[in-house]
């Protein structure tokens, strides 16, 4: 994995994670002057938690990959650590499209080479899981990005998504939106309601692996 961020030095990492929270900090402090001046307190807690949600990536993820919680199969796909049986999927966070996309690519650039990072991270899965022989594990996740069909054809079953799953993507919806309008190039509100949930068993993406990878690298070589 070429992450740009993970390759730098623990000590660099950390650095940015500092800017990061001292910009946050300086906008909260802000925030806090306006809504004292103007009496509309809600302004500081709506912040505040803006702010949370947005900072959250550049320190939870890297603290969780580095702990073993997280594990990332390529630049834009990460698995929580196996509990029960299950592994969570999911797809990039902020730190990812803010420290791996190019700015200079254009927005279809961008999007195929996220794509192309999803389906290189599900081979990489797929395979080391076939490698050591786990067949029995199941693996989820929530999406706004991949539709029905797609799912289907990389062979996952569409589950139906829980209340808790979309308060979760309802609550990071502004981390969400920055992501997405990346990925864009330019402004762009994601339609979170539109999320869908899928599941599959290795066996069931294994029969699926020699088209995924064929796919994989025929976006890679797209460029």
């Amino acid at each position: 994995m070429n992450h740009p961020f993970y390759q730098k030095k623990q000590k660099e990492q950390k650095k940015i994670q500092l800017i990061v929270c001292c910009y946050a900090f300086l906008l909260f402090i802000i925030a806090l002057i306006i809504a004292w001046q103007s009496n509309i307190y809600f302004i500081a807690f709506f912040v505040f938690y803006l702010l949370l949600t947005i900072i959250a990536p550049f320190i939870d993820v890297p603290n969780n990959k580095k702990s073993g919680k997280l594990i990332y199969y390529s630049n834009f796909f990460i698995v929580e650590k196996e509990k029960n049986g299950v592994l969570q999927i999911h797809g990039g966070t902020l730190l990812d499209y803010y420290f791996v996309l190019n700015f200079k690519w254009n927005s279809k650039q961008r999007t195929n080479y996220i794509i192309q990072q999803y389906l290189e991270g599900l081979v990489n899965l797929i395979e080391e899981y076939e490698k050591n022989n786990v067949r029995q594990i199941r693996f989820t996740g929530t999406t706004y990005i991949l539709n029905k069909n797609t799912a289907k054809k990389l062979g996952f079953t569409i589950t139906k998504t829980n209340s808790l799953q979309l308060m979760l993507l309802v609550l990071n919806y502004f981390n969400v939106l920055i992501s997405n309008s990346i990925a864009k190039g330019n402004f762009s509100f994601p339609n979170v309601t539109k999320s869908i949930s899928f599941e599959a068993k290795l066996d069931d993406l294994v029969k699926k692996k020699a088209s995924i990878k064929a796919l994989s690298n025929k976006l890679k070589h797209r460029g």
